[in-house]
């Protein structure tokens, strides 16, 4: 059943690590009904004052850090996750739905909670993962800013989860070592998916010298890309 309506006096806490979070922070939610703050790192999270602010509810557009279990319990905290849970709970899911051939998937807004992904869902929508991995991430971003705003107009209850659990492993940046791929096609999509700011780029290393790839495009039988190379002396232990 759907909660009151929104008030003016409602208060919503944004966090993102990312600069497209904070874009469509700026230019969107900022501007919607109630008192909105944004938060870019632990730091600022913490210093944030929850009690004091009382924020209806926090979300989660892009965050790299495990968020309290304190403030989970104590707070109706939303994220949004790029796969159909409980299929594809876990890390890297635009990475992992992209190797094994998902061209489009379902971004879910989920109430967090002690474990990862498994919280019961608000919205879901569809989410086209072409392009290259930083288009995907912004336009994901956007969509989150539509679902944001139903969420504090309507106020939906958040139902649990159904179906078979699949679990993915976080990508570790040494898998991002270009293999043998079977066809342009599959080495096109392992360049694209990770070609964001903030990621491990698809690299070869070859002759003492790391290729990274970004900016790929696939037509007329090939593959181009920009390439940016570098000692693997000056690239040695960044990997971890």
């Amino acid at each position: 059943m759907a909660r009151k309506p929104e008030s003016a006096e409602d208060a919503y806490l944004v966090a993102g690590c990312k600069p497209w979070s904070r874009r469509v922070y700026d230019e969107v939610l900022c501007k919607l009904p109630g008192r909105w703050r944004y938060v870019g790192s632990p730091e600022e999270f913490s210093q944030a004052r929850l009690g004091e602010f009382a924020p209806r509810y926090i979300f989660f557009l892009h965050w790299s850090w495990k968020v309290p279990q304190e403030i989970v319990e104590n707070f109706e905290c939303v994220c949004f996750h790029m796969t159909d849970v409980p299929y594809g709970r876990g890390g890297s899911p635009l990475q992992n739905l992209i190797v094994r051939g998902h061209r489009e998937t379902m971004l879910t807004a989920l109430r967090m909670s002690a474990d990862f992904d498994a919280g019961p869902v608000y919205l879901r929508q569809p989410l086209s993962l072409e392009g290259n991995a930083e288009e995907v991430y912004m336009r994901a971003t956007e969509l989150s800013a539509k679902m944001i705003e139903r969420i504090t107009r309507e106020h939906p209850a958040p139902e649990p989860q159904h179906g078979e659990v699949v679990n993915f492993k976080r990508r570790k940046p040494e898998e991002s070592e270009i293999g043998r791929p079977s066809s342009l096609q599959e080495l096109h999509d392992f360049i694209r998916m990770l070609d964001a700011e903030g990621y491990p780029h698809a690299f070869l290393n070859y002759g003492g010298f790391r290729f990274e790839f970004t900016r790929a495009a696939l037509y007329e039988g090939r593959i181009v890309a920009d390439v940016r190379v570098t000692s693997t002396a000056e690239t040695k232990g960044t990997d971890g």
